[in-house]
C-alpha cells in the first residue's frame, strides 16, 4: 500500500505568483561536498563549482524568474528567487513553454503542487546540478541531494533586506550555521509564513 507523504506547504499560497522566496536546500546526510569554509570564506571544490553554475543557469530554463544572493555552503545551499512574470493560475502546468490547465484543483494534491513554479525550478536545479555531480564523482545511483527544500516567504523589505545579509554573510558564521552538524543554529525566517517543500 502505498504510504503518502505529508506536506508542510502553504497550501493558500500559489508558487507560481509573483513574489521573492528564500529556499534552503541541503546534501544527502549534510555530506560537506561543496567545499569547505577558511578564515570566514567558503572555498568551493568542483562540485560546489558545479552547484553555482547550475544555480546560475535557472532563467535560461525559466524565464519568469530572476535570481538574488546564493551562497553554497559546504553542505548546504541558500538563495533568493523572484518570480517576476506571471505563469497563470495555479492548476497550470509548464510544459517546453506551454501552459496547460489542470482540471483538477485540489490543493492537497501533491502532483499539482508541483506543477507550480517554485517547486518546478528548484527540481531542475536539484536534477540539473545532482546529474553533473554524480558523472564528476563517478557516483551513479547514488543521492546528492536531501529530498524536499526548505522556503519562506518574504513579509516584507527589511525581511528581504535581514535575509541578503544573513546569505552574504553565512560563510563567516559557519561554526553557529544550523546545518552545521556541530552547531546550534539561528534560524534566519523571514516572518511566520515558512513551509518546508517535501515534493522535489
Amino acid at each position: 500500500m502505498h504510504r503518502r507523504r505529508n506536506s508542510n506547504r502553504l497550501v493558500w499560497h500559489d508558487y507560481s505568483q509573483p513574489g521573492e522566496y528564500f529556499v534552503t536546500m541541503c546534501t544527502k546526510d549534510r555530506e560537506d561536498i561543496f567545499g569547505e569554509i577558511i578564515g570566514g570564506e567558503m572555498r568551493l571544490n568542483e562540485v560546489g563549482e558545479i552547484a553555482v553554475k547550475c544555480w546560475k543557469e535557472i532563467p535560461l530554463y525559466f524565464p519568469s524568474i530572476e535570481l538574488d544572493e546564493f551562497v553554497a555552503m559546504p553542505n548546504h545551499v541558500h538563495g533568493i528567487i523572484a518570480i517576476v512574470g506571471m505563469m497563470g493560475p495555479a492548476s497550470a502546468m509548464f510544459l517546453g513553454g506551454a501552459i496547460q490547465e489542470s482540471p483538477r484543483l485540489d490543493r492537497d494534491d501533491p502532483v499539482w503542487r508541483r506543477r507550480m513554479l517554485l517547486p518546478k525550478t528548484i527540481g531542475r536545479f536539484k536534477q540539473n546540478s545532482a546529474k553533473q555531480i554524480t558523472i564528476l564523482r563517478g557516483t551513479s545511483g547514488m543521492s546528492v541531494w536531501q529530498r524536499g527544500y526548505h522556503d519562506h516567504i518574504f513579509c516584507d523589505s527589511a525581511s528581504l533586506a535581514r535575509v541578503r545579509a544573513y546569505i552574504i554573510t553565512n560563510p563567516q558564521r559557519w561554526q553557529m550555521d544550523k546545518q552545521n552538524r556541530d552547531r546550534q543554529p539561528e534560524d534566519p525566517t523571514p516572518c511566520n509564513a515558512s513551509s518546508a517543500q517535501k515534493e522535489v
